[in-house]
């Protein structure tokens, strides 16, 4: 009874998560390192602003760069670009692409971010995250806006 009882948890649980193979995939989440599902439950953080779940990720000592704009250190300056200026919250972000080798893992997606004037920002992005003891110690955020491929030809 307990078992099954965990099981229908662990499956509804599942289901709120987006895996990297799509929304709600219950297989590749079970098939997923802890690591893994870190990166993920941070991620599902970002995509409703959920501020305490993102930093119950990361740990006290937490570095964050993105190279050529800002590096941070530490959760109060973390929890400082989880919503830049000029942005509003709740981006719609898709993982294409989860991979680990150790205690890194690579995510690779895209992201819309929704501007505080009603405009949007796409972006594809590339986050390594250096884990440690289960948390996110280190993050390196490689972003790029998404231009629309030139049609016709060159």
């Amino acid at each position: 009874m307990i078992l099954a009882v965990e099981l229908r948890f662990s499956v509804r649980v599942a289901r709120l998560m987006r895996g990297p193979l799509g929304a709600h995939s219950t297989i590749a989440y079970f098939q997923m390192t802890d690591n893994k599902r870190i990166v993920q439950r941070y991620m599902e953080g970002f995509r409703t602003t959920d501020r305490e779940s993102i930093l119950s990720c990361v740990t006290d000592d937490v570095e964050w760069t993105i190279p050529g704009t800002f590096v941070s250190r530490g959760k109060a300056a973390f929890n400082d670009h989880i919503v830049d200026r000029g942005f509003a919250g709740h981006p719609v972000i898709d993982v294409r692409r989860l991979v680990e080798e150790d205690n890194d893992v690579v995510a690779e997606g895209t992201v819309l971010a929704r501007r505080e004037d009603g405009t949007t920002l796409p972006l594809v992005f590339c986050d390594v995250f250096e884990m440690e003891r289960g948390k996110i110690r280190r993050l390196t955020s490689y972003l790029m806006e998404a231009k629309s491929p030139a049609r016709g030809g060159a």
